[in-house]
């Protein structure tokens, strides 16, 4: 699995047709996966060698639409409207990687 396979997942999720924002995707992609590793307790490069499952894509997907939408550092996007929708962002991200974590490691 590597990160390219990501990008139209992501810009699916975000709705987003051009290619202008492809290299800033990529970047909250690489940082997305990079918190996956550390949360799930994998070697860094972890998904670059081995499969990454579909709730581990899945917050992955979510963590770097959030990064995208959220880049000025404001809450940004659909829930804009709504104080607690960054922390409910993070709150689903890991619970979706809690379901791969390597507990003990």
């Amino acid at each position: 699995m590597t990160t390219d396979n990501l990008l139209p997942k992501v810009k699916a999720n975000l709705i987003l047709k051009h290619d202008a924002d492809d290299d800033l995707l990529m970047g909250y992609i690489k940082a997305a996966v990079s918190y996956a590793e550390s949360y799930q307790h994998v070697a860094e490069g972890y998904y670059t060698e081995n499969t990454m499952p579909p709730t581990t894509e899945q917050a992955v997907i979510m963590l770097s639409s959030h990064f995208y939408e959220s880049r000025d550092g404001s809450t940004a996007g659909f829930f804009s409207d709504n104080v607690q929708a960054s922390q409910q962002v993070w709150n689903t991200v890991n619970l979706l990687l809690r379901l791969e974590r390597k507990w003990g490691v």
